[in-house]
C-alpha cells in the first residue's frame, strides 16, 4: 500500500504542476494540498488516501 500511496501522490503532484503550467497557476493550490497532506501524515500517521485505498481493498 505504501508504494501505491507514493505513486498516487507523485502522480497528483506532476499532473497539478503540468496543469499549473499549461492551464492556470491556481492548480498549484492542489500541489500545496498534496504536500500538506504528506506532511501531516508524517506527524500523525494518518493519511486520507490510505483510508480510501483500504476501502477499495488495495494492499
Amino acid at each position: 500500500m505504501e508504494r501505491t500511496l507514493r505513486g498516487i501522490a507523485g502522480f497528483f503532484i506532476i499532473i497539478s504542476l503540468l496543469l499549473a503550467h499549461f492551464v492556470d497557476m491556481r492548480w498549484l493550490w492542489f500541489t500545496a494540498f498534496v504536500g500538506a497532506n504528506l506532511l501531516q501524515s508524517a506527524f500523525t500517521g494518518w493519511c486520507p488516501m490510505m483510508s480510501i485505498l483500504k476501502k477499495f481493498k488495495i494492499k
